[in-house]
This record gives structure tokens, sequence and C-alpha cells, in this order.
């Protein structure tokens, strides 16, 4: 855990660790099983390197990719992408300030790749995030943990940061890049989300399966990523254990036919 901060920041390459290969396969496993049946428009605020536009897209979903910067390398600045069943759009705006967007225009939204955590006026942004989800849309968000902040300021040797940490109302933690990082428990996740007028359905750890025990089973056996990933999913989930917590929330009321 406590090398965790610079691991997640990392750029995505083809030659991850053995845990964050499997890391990277639990999320996008998690965006899969999360992802509505039918043909939804939704609205993706995780920035480059979250892959739940391409997944939503080969589902057959219209995807709007808010992008702060220059589009990902290889995709157009000014047209949709096509992919086998739906497409992106990337739109190149402030993802923390939707205001392109009206009110209820969304069927879904999704903002992982700590994208809460990376903002750090967060209220705003889901704020926004709930302006434009419709009646019943759902959201789904990753986050950075109080575990995961609690690990870097101990390896930062922070000692005197830790003792109030677990009850603080806005954890800001200081990121091996210079950046700094949101992180959150479960209850401070759950007030976020309700106070933008947001219902968490479900709070759980990304991952709860030991580094060390991926490590030793990839190590062994490279071919048994699928059920590790398998066992991952099905794993009783602790929502204050782990590096990052993701959380699915709803904008309540009845969809308008």
């Amino acid at each position: 855990m406590a090398h965790a901060a610079s691991a997640i920041t990392a750029p995505i390459t083809d030659h991850l660790p053995a845990y964050w290969q499997f890391h990277a396969a639990v999320t996008r496993a998690q965006l899969t099983t999360w992802l509505p049946p039918g043909r939804h428009l939704i609205v993706d605020v995780s920035g480059p390197r979250g892959p739940g536009a391409e997944l939503a897209a080969r589902a057959g979903h219209t995807v709007l990719r808010v992008l702060d910067g220059a589009p990902p390398c290889g995709a157009p600045p000014d047209g949709a992408r096509a992919w086998s069943a739906g497409r992106i759009i990337p739109v190149i705006a402030d993802s923390t300030r939707l205001s392109f967007l009206a009110d209820g225009c969304a069927d879904d939204v999704i903002a992982d790749d700590r994208t809460l955590s990376m903002h750090l006026g967060a209220e705003t942004m889901i704020a926004e995030i709930a302006r434009v989800l419709r009646p019943s849309g759902r959201v789904l968000a990753c986050v950075d943990s109080l575990v995961l902040g609690m690990a870097v300021l101990a390896d930062q040797h922070h000692w005197a940061h830790l003792v109030d940490l677990p009850h603080a109302e806005v954890v800001l933690v200081p990121w091996p890049d210079g950046s700094m990082t949101r992180c959150y428990g479960p209850d401070q996740a759950r007030e976020l989300f309700s106070g933008a007028g947001l219902t968490v359905n479900w709070i759980r750890s990304r991952t709860v399966l030991p580094e060390s025990t991926v490590t030793h089973l990839l190590r062994r056996d490279p071919n048994s990523l699928p059920q590790l990933v398998r066992a991952e999913l099905a794993a009783r989930s602790d929502d204050s254990l782990g590096a990052q917590l993701v959380i699915s929330a709803r904008k309540p009321g009845r969809p308008v036919s």
C-alpha cells in the first residue's frame, strides 16, 4: 500500500506489474457488470485513462467523453469514434462544469479513475453530475480511500496528520508527484453524494484480494488472471478497505416517458 500512489498515477503501459494487471482487469470487469442493458446516452468524465467509454460503446451505448485537455492519442478532435455497436463522441470541456449539457439529458454518468479525488472541489462536480442525470439515472465513481491516504502520509512520515484523519470532513493528501488527492471514507463518500441529492446504492473496495497473494499466483501461473478476477468480483467487499472505493449511486425519481 505504501507505493500504491505512484503505481496508480503511473502511465498506463503494456508492461504493468502483475498486481496492476489484475487491478486493471478488475476495473474493466466492474465497469462491464455495472453498465445498463439497452442503448443509453452515457456521459464519461473519467478522463483519458479510464476504460469506461470504450466498454460502454462496445456494449452499444453512445458516450459523450468529456476531456479537460487534448483527446487521447488516436482520437479525432471533433468527431465520433465508431465501435462495433455504439460510438464515442469526444468533447473538450471543463468536466467539473458541464454547462454545455441540459438538465436531465444523460441516462448514466461514469466518473471512474479517481475523478472525484483529483478534482478537489468535488462538491461542484458531483452537483453537475446530478444535474445532467435524468430521474432514476445512475452514476459510477471511483475515489481514493482513507486507507490509501493514511498509507501515503505514513510513507511520507507525516505522523501528526494521521491522528485526526478519519474524523476530518475533507481529507487532502499530498501525492508523490507534487499534486493533491482527496481521500474518502465510506461516510464521507455517502455525504458527498447525498449532498447532491443522489442515493448511494453501494460502496465497495475496488480490490480486496491482497497484493502479495495476487502477485504470487500470477507469477506461478500467468493464465490464472481470469479466475482471480472472478474471485475478486465474488468476494465479500469491505467498503472501508482497499486503496480505492467504487461508488454506485442513483438520482431519485421516475424517468420521464
